[in-house]
């Protein structure tokens, strides 16, 4: 099952990170000021994950493919890693798609 990791950045920024149940990283968030934003932050990944539409898919300059995952006004609510290959982001995709909806929220900033 997957979670939502909640922690804080060098700048006292909050992020949070979407873990699949292996702990693999597969969705990063930006750096929000309140924590409050932060848990907004996930509750627009949980609610946005499901659309299909939703999911940008791009490519770096060094020819790695990437996602990010926009909600419905179009601001980017979180980003993936850099994969080898088109059908290995696919596969991320879908790993968000699964583990998004009902990941549990673990704050370590407590």
């Amino acid at each position: 099952m997957g979670k939502f990791v909640i922690t804080q950045r060098v700048n006292n920024e909050y992020q949070f990170n979407l873990k699949a149940g292996n702990g693999e990283i597969i969705l990063m968030s930006e750096g929000y000021v309140q924590k409050s934003s932060c848990l907004k932050g996930i509750e627009s990944v949980k609610n946005n994950s499901q659309e299909d539409s939703r999911y940008n898919r791009r490519m770096t300059v060094n020819n790695k493919d990437y996602f990010v995952l926009k909600a419905r006004n179009g601001e980017i609510i979180g980003k993936s890693q850099y994969y080898s290959s088109k059908s290995a982001m696919e596969v991320g995709i879908s790993s968000v798609k699964t583990n998004a909806p009902t990941a549990e929220t673990v704050d370590e900033t407590i």
